[in-house]
């Protein structure tokens, strides 16, 4: 992906594009949409952070990302959502996003505890997350309902510690201490 990627808070005027990202057909199987007013809650309630993925050339709006907890008292953050539209998937813009909101949680949030939750069909990112560091942590079986039954959701996280280990390891030395 040409140009890399960079986030930035999501207005009430992003919404459409929020919405119809969500709501495409090539993703839908893979999240549990929200509604405008959730959206609308995540923007304005300090406890979420709702950034607007920009990538490649230029920077267009790629998709999005909700952060959730991050002023939980036991500095455990949820990465909520990540969307991206189907065009600027396979190109590292995931990849990123999971390296910057994981950087954003461990150093800026102070958060301990780095956490997500997958469905189980979602093989492909479940790869990334593991690529990433994330650990499988359970599985809760059938607990999501989908067009054709019901899907497992699969808990994965990453500890401040483990982070920074994997940080040091691509970087050569810590930025952060455990």
């Amino acid at each position: 992906m040409s140009g890399g990627i960079r986030l930035r808070p999501t207005m009430l005027s992003d919404l459409d594009f929020v919405i119809s990202v969500e709501q495409d057909p090539a993703n839908r199987p893979f999240i549990t949409p929200w509604d405008r007013t959730q959206h609308e809650g995540a923007i304005r309630f300090p406890d979420f952070r709702h950034f607007i993925v920009e990538a490649g050339p230029g920077y267009p709006s790629a998709g999005f990302v909700i952060l959730q907890g991050c002023r939980n008292p036991h500095r455990s953050i949820e990465l909520k959502r990540i969307v991206l539209s189907p065009a600027c998937q396979g190109q590292g813009a995931g990849r990123a996003c999971i390296r910057v909101l994981a950087q954003m949680a461990f150093r800026d949030l102070r958060a301990h505890r780095f956490w997500l939750d997958v469905k189980g069909l979602n093989t492909r990112a479940q790869a990334l997350y593991r690529s990433e560091g994330f650990i499988e942590e359970g599985r809760l079986r059938e607990s999501v309902k989908t067009d054709d039954g019901y899907d497992a959701l699969v808990v994965m996280a990453m500890l401040d510690r483990e982070h920074a280990a994997m940080h040091e390891g691509r970087s050569g030395h810590a930025d952060h201490p455990a």
